[in-house]
């Protein structure tokens, strides 16, 4: 059983899911508009179905709002077609995107896919808290700060770890060099987001000596990086 949050004007469509959703053992909340919708995901949803298209706060913005603190997987729905438009949701933090009108039956194949993939990922403490996460053949102990690579320990200084604890968090999210320098360095730090370029370069580095294979941290061109959703 999971908790779904669907952020949709249309309330046929809102029913529907939920309806189907419910049927299926899922606990599923429901808002009508992008404000309501930001605070609904202040309950820690699973997953998160949101509509592009809606009066006030459209589902960009939304999306811009929560991503920072929500870290559940995000399903765009919309009726806009073009590849600017999935790139532009998925480059805010989106994990995927179906045009309408949909199947009915993908929507819900999709939103099991992520969430298997969110168990598999994450191994939770008693505190209902990540404590190990594990992408590929990387795996990382947040509470020990001890990252592994084919079950080999690498060696990540702690801005080097704090960097790649960033990134993993928020796996397919793009993140520019001053958004990093600012989260892992502090606001008042006295040097400049170009040190970031090089830390990432170490992080690879080390990962590599163990898994050369597999591209963990992508360089998005004119941007910044962003953790792939390696399973």
């Amino acid at each position: 059983m999971s908790k779904i949050l669907i952020i949709d004007d249309e309330e046929d469509l809102v029913t529907l899911l939920k309806d189907s959703l419910e049927k299926r053992g899922h606990i599923v909340l429901a808002a009508y508009d992008g404000e309501s919708g930001i605070k609904k995901a202040k309950e820690h949803p699973d997953i998160i179905i949101l509509d592009i298209m809606m009066p006030g706060i459209d589902g960009y913005e939304v999306c811009r709002k929560i991503r920072d603190v929500v870290l559940c997987p995000i399903i765009f729905l919309s009726a806009k077609q073009s590849e600017t438009d999935k790139l532009k949701g998925l480059a805010l933090g989106g994990d995927d995107y179906l045009i309408k009108p949909f199947s009915l039956n993908e929507l819900l194949a999709r939103i099991d896919a992520h969430l298997r993939r969110e168990k598999r990922a994450l191994f939770l403490n008693s505190s209902n808290k990540r404590v190990l996460i594990s992408f590929g053949r990387l795996s990382v102990d947040l509470k020990s700060r001890q990252v592994k690579v084919n079950d080999n320990i690498i060696s990540l200084t702690k801005r080097e770890f704090d960097i790649l604890e960033l990134l993993l968090m928020h796996p397919g999210q793009v993140f520019s060099k001053e958004q990093i320098y600012e989260k892992v360095w502090g606001y008042d730090a006295e040097g400049d987001s170009s040190t970031v370029t090089e830390h990432v370069k170490n992080i690879r580095s080390k990962i590599a000596e163990f898994d050369h294979e597999t591209e963990y941290i992508s360089t998005v061109w004119g941007i910044g990086y962003r953790f792939n959703k390696i399973m």
